[in-house]
């Protein structure tokens, strides 16, 4: 699958009619991608001008706060996550080493996976 990306959105070119005149350049690839979209009405737009191309947007920046029951009723057909899950997963490590540090107390350890959960995941 090859796809093409629109970068100025995330680069400060916050110009739409921009972003899409590029997207349209690349039609030949599979999927088009504009990363920055933040928007319903922007995603929609991107949506109708580069149909049938299916959209990708990405989800787990600050202000993109969609379901993905949202997102596909706004059209998107695909969905990154970029850094966010490690970056949620580096948060929690920070959180907990900052109450250890702050106050000498172990609670993040009750939103923890338990060990047991841990090794399941890993059975064959």
């Amino acid at each position: 699958m090859l796809t093409a990306r629109a970068e100025n959105l995330i680069h400060g070119k916050l110009d739409l009619k921009d972003t899409i005149k590029r997207l349209v350049v690349f039609a030949g690839a599979d999927v088009l991608f504009a990363p920055g979209l933040k928007t319903a009405a922007d995603i929609t737009t991107v949506v109708k001008a580069i149909a049938p191309k299916p959209v990708n947007v990405i989800m787990g920046i600050p202000g993109t706060n969609f379901s993905l029951h949202q997102l596909e009723d706004l059209g998107v057909k695909r969905v990154s996550l970029g850094s966010s899950l490690a970056r949620a997963a580096y948060g929690a490590f920070f959180r907990a080493a900052e109450e250890i540090i702050g106050s000498g107390t172990f609670d993040f350890a009750n939103e923890a996976k338990t060990y047991a959960e841990m090794n399941n995941l890993f059975k064959s």
